[in-house]
C-alpha cells in the first residue's frame, strides 16, 4: 500500500509531517513531532519518595478465559499512600473491537499510556487498512510499556493486563497477556491472571473456581468473587460497595460481539449474589 501523501499542504497550513503516513506507528510521530505529549515524556529525575507514595495507584485487575471468550475486570479504588484517593476509578479499557486492557500501578500515566495505546491501534488500521493481529497488538502494547522504562525505575511503573480474541486462529479463542515493568510479555496459558497488590489473593480465589468450560455467566461470577477474596487481604484493593452502587467493571469479548463492557445491572446482580453469599459462608 502507498503511505505517501501530499506534502504541498496547500492552504491547510500544517507541517508536511501531519501530511504524510511514513511510518505505522503513533507514538513515533508523536516523539518527532510533540514528544512533550508521551506519557513518559516527564522529567525522570523524581527522587522525592514521599512525593512518589502520594500519586494514586490502581489495583486490582483479574483476566478470565472461558467458553466462546475472554473477561477482564477490576476493582475501582485507587489509593494515595495509605488514604483513598478514589473509590470509582475506572481500570480496564475496550481498546479496539477484540481487545481491553487493564491497568495496575500509578494511575495517571496508566490512563495516558492506555489512551495512546488505543490511538495507535486505530491509527494502524486506518493506514494499513486493517487491524494488527493478536500478537502485534500485545507486541505493541509491550512496545509501550517499554517506553516507560525510565519513569518505572522511579518509582512510577505501569503494569498491565491485555486480553483479546483471535478471530484468525484456527480455533478462534479469548488469550491473556501479561506483561512486567521492563516490557516483557508472557502469554498466560492457565485460563486466568491478575495483576496488582491484590493479585495473589485473586489468582489463589480463581484456582479454585475456574473451569474452562464455564460460560460467561460463570466467569463474571468468578471474577467477582476474585476480586471480593483480594478487597478482604488486601486494603488497596476495593471490594463491592452496595450502599455508594459501585461494582467492579468488566469488559466480555467474544467473536461474536466484539469487546462489550458489562452493563451495571449485570455486574450489581452478580456482586450482591457474591456478598450475600458471603454473609451466609464468611469463610467462602
Amino acid at each position: 500500500m502507498d503511505h505517501t501523501f501530499s506534502r504541498q499542504g496547500a492552504g491547510t497550513g500544517l507541517p508536511a509531517a501531519y501530511l504524510s503516513a511514513a511510518s505505522l506507528s503513533f507514538t513515533d510521530f508523536l516523539r518527532s513531532q510533540a514528544p512533550e505529549l508521551l506519557p513518559g515524556a516527564r522529567s525522570a529525575e523524581l527522587t522525592n519518595q514521599s512525593a512518589l507514595s502520594e500519586v494514586p495507584h490502581g489495583t486490582t485487575i483479574v483476566a478470565v478465559t472461558y467458553a466462546g471468550g475472554v473477561l477482564l475486570a477490576g476493582d475501582r479504588r485507587a489509593t494515595s499512600g495509605n488514604l483513598i484517593a478514589q473509590r470509582d476509578m475506572e481500570k480496564v479499557f475496550v481498546t479496539d473491537d477484540y481487545s481491553a486492557v487493564g491497568i495496575a500501578g500509578t494511575a495517571g500515566l496508566a490512563v495516558e499510556m492506555v489512551r495512546l495505546y488505543t490511538v495507535e491501534l486505530a491509527y494502524y488500521e486506518k493506514i494499513e487498512g486493517v487491524p494488527l493481529s493478536l500478537d502485534g497488538k500485545a507486541n505493541k502494547l509491550a512496545t509501550t510499556v517499554r517506553e516507560n522504562l525510565g519513569m518505572a525505575m522511579n518509582g512510577l511503573a505501569v503494569v498491565p493486563l491485555f486480553v483479546g480474541y483471535d478471530i484468525d486462529a484456527d480455533q478462534p479463542h479469548g488469550r491473556i497477556v501479561s506483561y512486567d515493568v521492563v516490557g516483557g510479555r508472557y502469554e498466560e496459558r492457565a485460563g486466568f491472571h491478575a495483576v496488582g497488590s491484590g493479585s495473589l489473593f485473586a489468582k489463589s480465589a480463581l484456582k479454585k473456581l475456574y473451569d474452562p468450560e464455564g460460560d460467561q455467566d460463570a466467569a463474571i461470577r468468578w471474577a467477582v468473587e476474585a476480586l471480593y477474596d483480594a478487597a478482604e487481604d488486601d486494603t488497596a484493593t476495593g471490594g463491592p460497595d452496595l450502599h455508594r452502587r459501585i461494582y467492579p467493571s468488566i469488559i466480555t469479548i467474544t467473536g461474536a460481539d466484539g469487546a462489550v463492557r458489562v452493563p451495571e445491572e449485570q455486574t450489581s446482580a452478580a456482586a450482591e449474589a457474591v456478598v450475600t453469599d458471603r454473609s451466609q459462608r464468611p469463610r467462602g
